[in-house]
């Protein structure tokens, strides 16, 4: 679907990046816009598909002392036949793995960059041995542990 947005959608799609959870009559008047136009504008917006999902980011930090801190690592794949076929195999292994949080196909370097994030390295040895030792079609895989998030943003710039 192709649909075309105004300053209007895009102060909506800033508002709500910032904050999902803010009411409607908040967002209309960030927008300044009546209610029931902002209730429409974001129905169109969500039903065109450029609304995603809205999820709540938690912290990871003021989390850490009742579940532990975890693990989160980058991790670039090389596969050894890079054909399509290949690549939407390995691509559709990985992404229903759970500790996989994100997974992109890169170019050029290593075919694949996944974000994981386990509880320790035990859960680490045993998620390589189930999506990459166990892959014949992989050939490398190189793990870059973190040691500290600086930040994260999962916000897309919209204005410049």
């Amino acid at each position: 679907m192709n649909i075309s947005i105004d300053g209007i959608d895009v102060k909506l799609l800033e508002a709500l990046q910032d904050d999902a959870s803010q009411s409607n009559q908040a967002l209309a008047t960030r927008a300044h816009i009546s209610p029931p136009t902002c209730l429409r504008r974001i129905k169109r917006l969500r039903d065109a598909g450029l609304i995603e999902r809205e999820i709540a980011i938690l912290h990871a930090d003021k989390l850490a002392d009742t579940l532990g801190h975890g693990l989160t690592a980058l991790v670039e794949i090389t596969l050894d036949r890079q054909g399509a076929e290949q690549q939407e195999a390995f691509e559709a292994r990985v992404v229903l793995d759970s500790a996989v949080q994100q997974c992109y196909r890169v170019s050029p370097g290593p075919d694949f960059v996944l974000v994981v994030h386990v509880r320790d390295i035990p859960a680490y040895l045993a998620l390589a041995q189930r999506l990459f030792t166990s892959d014949a079609n992989v050939r490398n895989v190189k793990a870059f542990f973190s040691v500290k998030r600086s930040k994260f943003e999962p916000k897309l710039l919209l204005a410049q």
